[in-house]
């Protein structure tokens, strides 16, 4: 399905009563796992907007629920209760199909752990959500070898992840997450399992890359010293969502 059908079969999606720069956001999210008799309740209400090119950090106890919800608000787990926007779309009256495809176009993904399929080289990692779009081969290997240029791999293009440092294999992750130009970029712990220089490079890429295309950022992170240089600074806590002072977090 072409970008311009699958915006026509998602109208009936979109909510006129959202703010008009919002890239994703969450209004009354609701997230209860149950097994058996047992039901765990892990939001309750939560709201949340996030604008175009803003820089958000989600602070929070391990436990809090801080990767359910960017499964939640990157459309790979489902609330049961509330709504979740992206690009204006609620993704509840999406098709699996086109809510794979609204994924792939306006979101980008970097986790903890880099995530690269192995048996492919950093180049073919990286043109893959490309290709997935629809894009041919040469359009995509010419978008991916800019990105992994920009992120200071233009020399490592064809080795494979097993050759690459973690600190190279994040900043392929990071090209990856970016290479559809999407409108926002869920990132959880990216640089959690790196240590503290190849850290800050990879999040000073992250900015450098939100300042230059205007990519929304939401960031989980125990880093404090990170989150306090985004926009805003959000606390998880007993399910709800509440906004400190970035010089207090």
């Amino acid at each position: 399905m072409s970008r311009t059908a699958l915006g026509s079969a998602a109208n009936a999606g979109v909510d006129a009563a959202r703010p008009a720069d919002e890239v994703v956001g969450a209004h009354a999210l609701g997230k209860t796992y149950a097994e058996g008799r047992m039901h765990t309740p892990v939001f309750d209400g939560l709201d949340l907007t996030v604008a175009a090119g803003e820089t958000v950090a989600i602070l929070g106890a391990s436990g809090a629920g801080k990767s359910t919800l960017l499964h939640l608000l990157g459309g790979l787990d489902t609330p049961t209760a509330g709504e979740v926007y992206v690009a204006g779309q609620r993704m509840s009256t999406l098709s699996d199909a086109d809510r794979g495809r609204l994924r792939n176009r306006a979101l980008g993904f970097v986790y903890q752990f880099h995530h690269l399929l192995p048996e492919f080289t950093a180049l073919e990692n990286v043109m893959l959500p490309v290709l997935l779009s629809g894009a041919g081969v040469p359009d995509a290997a010419a978008r991916a070898r800019a990105l992994l240029e920009g992120v200071g791999l233009g020399h490592r293009l064809e080795h494979k992840p097993g050759e690459l440092s973690g600190g190279e294999r994040q900043r392929a992750a990071v090209a990856r997450a970016l290479v559809n130009r999407p409108a926002c970029v869920l990132g959880d712990e990216p640089t959690g399992n790196l240590d503290e220089k190849t850290a800050a490079t990879v999040f000073e890429l992250m900015l450098e890359l939100n300042r230059a295309e205007r990519t929304s950022l939401v960031l989980v992170t125990h880093d404090r010293s990170l989150a306090r240089r985004l926009d805003r600074v959000l606390e998880l806590h007993e399910g709800r969502l509440r906004e400190i002072s970035p010089a207090s977090a």
